[in-house]
C-alpha cells in the first residue's frame, strides 16, 4: 500500500439538472459526461478519472433521483441509488436555496441509511449573493450531519479547487486505478453517441428529448487527404493523409410525428444536429468526422427491456 497516494471512488448524486454532469467535466479539465438543461440528460453510470500528485479520484456520475415514469426512469433511479453503497464518498449537489423539498427529503433519507461520508456541495452559487450562501448551508445542516459542505459554481469552476481537498482528505491510501492518462472508462463509441444525443436534447422541442436515444450503427477509421481552407494540404505536389471517422448514426424517438421534427423541413433539423455534434466528435477522436445521421421511430422504447437493452442501457446493470 502506498502511504503517500491516495485513491478512491466518488458517486456525484443530485436531483435532475443540478449540474452534476457539468461539475464532473470540470474537475477532470474534459467533457466527457453530456449537458443540457433538460432534467434526466444523464442516463448511464459514467465514471471518469481525476489524478494528480496526492492521489486518484475516480468520480461516478449517475442520472438524477427522481420520480420514475417508464422502466427506463426505474433503471436510472437504480442504477443512482445503488452507488451510494458502492463510493468512498457521496458528492449530493443541491440548488442555492432554502427551501428543502419532497425530492431533496427522499435523497436525505437514502443517505442516512449509508455509512458512506457525505460532502453536500451547493451548486450554482454564481446565481446568488455571497452573503445569503451562509443561510442555505444553514438550512440543509439542520437536516443532516454532513462530513463537510462545500458552495461551488459548476460552471464558472468557483472554490472546485477546495472541494478537490474535501475529497481527498476522505479517501484511503492506495494504489491509482486507472494509469494516469486515463479520463474516463466509456467506450469512444458511447461517447459519440451522447455527444449526438446532447445535441438533440438542446435542438430539438421539449416533449421530445426525453424519449430520443442515439445508438452508433457503424463507427470506422480510415486515411483521407487533410483540409485546410478548403484545400488540399500538401498541394499538389503531396497530399498530406489524416485519419477520417466515418460515422452512421440512429436517433430513436418514440413516434411518427416526432420523426418528422427531428428530421425538420427539407432535413435541416437533422443536419443541425449534425453539424453541432460535428466539431465535438472531432476534438474528442482527434480526427476529421463523416457523420451521417439517420432516425427511426421505436413505439414505447422506454419500456421494453429489449429496446432499452439494445439502446445501451442493460436493466440488469441496476440490480
Amino acid at each position: 500500500m502506498d502511504h503517500n497516494f491516495k485513491s478512491g471512488f466518488v458517486t456525484l448524486i443530485g436531483r435532475p439538472n443540478v449540474g452534476k454532469s457539468t461539475l464532473m467535466n470540470h474537475l477532470i479539465g474534459q467533457k466527457i459526461a453530456i449537458t443540457s438543461s433538460r432534467p434526466q440528460t444523464t442516463r448511464n453510470r459514467i465514471q471518469t478519472v481525476y489524478t494528480s500528485e496526492e492521489g486518484q479520484i475516480v468520480f461516478v456520475d449517475t442520472p438524477g433521483i427522481h420520480k420514475a415514469k417508464n422502466k427506463l426512469g426505474n433503471y436510472m433511479v437504480r442504477v443512482a441509488e445503488r452507488t451510494l453503497t458502492e463510493v468512498d464518498v457521496i458528492l449530493w449537489l443541491v440548488e442555492p436555496t432554502t427551501f428543502i423539498g419532497a425530492g431533496e427529503r427522499h435523497i436525505i433519507e437514502q443517505l442516512k441509511r449509508v455509512k458512506t461520508p457525505v460532502i453536500l456541495v451547493i451548486n450554482k452559487t454564481d446565481k446568488v449573493k455571497k452573503e445569503e450562501v451562509l443561510t442555505f448551508i444553514d438550512a440543509y445542516r439542520k437536516e443532516m450531519d454532513f462530513s463537510e459542505i462545500v458552495p461551488v459554481s459548476a460552471l464558472k469552476g468557483d472554490n472546485t479547487d477546495t472541494l478537490i481537498s474535501c475529497i481527498m482528505a476522505y479517501l484511503p491510501y492506495g494504489e491509482p486505478f486507472y494509469d494516469e492518462d486515463t479520463v474516463t472508462d466509456q467506450p469512444e463509441r458511447q461517447i459519440v453517441a451522447e455527444l449526438i444525443r446532447e445535441k438533440a436534447l438542446r435542438c430539438l422541442e421539449e416533449e421530445i428529448p426525453h424519449g430520443i436515444a442515439v445508438v452508433i450503427e457503424s463507427m470506422k477509421f480510415r486515411k483521407g487527404s487533410s483540409k485546410k481552407n478548403g484545400r488540399t494540404a500538401g498541394g499538389a505536389a503531396g497530399k498530406e493523409t489524416a485519419t477520417v471517422a466515418d460515422i452512421e448514426a440512429t436517433i430513436v424517438c418514440e413516434r411518427e410525428s416526432h420523426k418528422g421534427i427531428i428530421i425538420g423541413k427539407k432535413g435541416a433539423m437533422l443536419k443541425k444536429i449534425g453539424s453541432q455534434a460535428r466539431p465535438e466528435i472531432e476534438d474528442m477522436l482527434e480526427c476529421r468526422a463523416n457523420l451521417q445521421l439517420w432516425v427511426k421511430v421505436r413505439k414505447d422504447w422506454r419500456d421494453s427491456d429489449l429496446y432499452m437493452k439494445n439502446f445501451g442501457y442493460n436493466p440488469k446493470d441496476s440490480e
